[in-house]
């Protein structure tokens, strides 16, 4: 799997988007309903939630701000390739996204993420919550549960949206903290063909990702897998 993802990507939020929304999914009659499906667990992958960041709570007064950047393998390039009017298939979905966390009491950290593409009106937000079960310290580990929903509008055939919950641990070494985690999130792909039926399934998650902090600026990387579709997001923001 190549990815051709560096933190100059994280600069180009709208030429990112643009290459993305060229590729428009309007012919899924062409896809049988099975086939429907796994074009839905492909793209349901590249939208779920990837916060890129590790468990430890922000604290009362913590905010964590920035731009990300994921890419997601294409397992499926010949359904892709049919159910878009263009009849490309990119190798790689590019999803861009302004993101914010905010700190609050009793461990309970808050998060949300919006994304734009403007040529296709395509609009895709997310948000978290998220409890440290142990907050972690000097010698041990964090330990926390997340739950999460993304939505995907604007498709001119479909709507898809996620619900998702996980559990993660993170340990930090000075300037640098690692994490990982696993859950489960529920797919919703809406259809609005009389030839097809909405799907509605469940994907399993595996993450693990490393965050590295210099004063006030955050800079991030995860890896998930979500089903049997491969990710990377990198990010870079403030945190304070």
């Amino acid at each position: 799997m190549k990815y051709k993802i560096g933190w100059v990507v994280l600069f180009f939020f709208y030429s990112t988007g643009l290459t993305l929304a060229s590729e428009k999914i309007d012919q899924i009659e062409n896809l049988s309903q099975d086939e429907f499906k796994r074009l839905s667990e492909n793209i349901g992958a590249a939208v779920s939630y990837k916060a890129v960041i590790p468990v430890e709570p922000l604290g009362i007064t913590g905010f964590d701000v920035g731009i990300a950047v994921t890419g997601t393998e294409f397992n499926e390039d010949d359904l892709w390739q049919r159910a878009t009017s263009s009849g490309s298939a990119p190798s790689t979905l590019y999803v861009p996204r302004l993101y914010a966390h905010k700190g609050l009491p009793f461990g309970i950290d808050i998060g949300a993420f919006y994304s734009e593409l403007p040529d296709a009106d395509l609009t895709l937000w997310g948000a978290e919550v998220r409890y440290a079960i142990w907050e972690g310290g000097v010698a041990a580990p964090a330990l926390g549960i997340r739950a999460t929903t993304t939505q995907l509008s604007g498709l001119s055939q479909f709507e898809i949206s996620t619900l998702g919950v996980d559990i993660g641990i993170s340990k930090g070494f000075t300037l640098l903290t690692v994490y990982g985690g696993a859950g489960v999130q529920r797919v919703e792909s809406e259809v609005n063909l009389s030839s097809f039926n909405s799907e509605d399934f469940f994907q399993k998650r595996l993450y693990a990702g490393l965050s590295i902090s210099l004063l006030l600026i955050n800079l991030g990387v995860e890896y998930d897998i979500t089903g049997d579709v491969n990710s990377l997001s990198v990010k870079a923001g403030l945190r304070f």
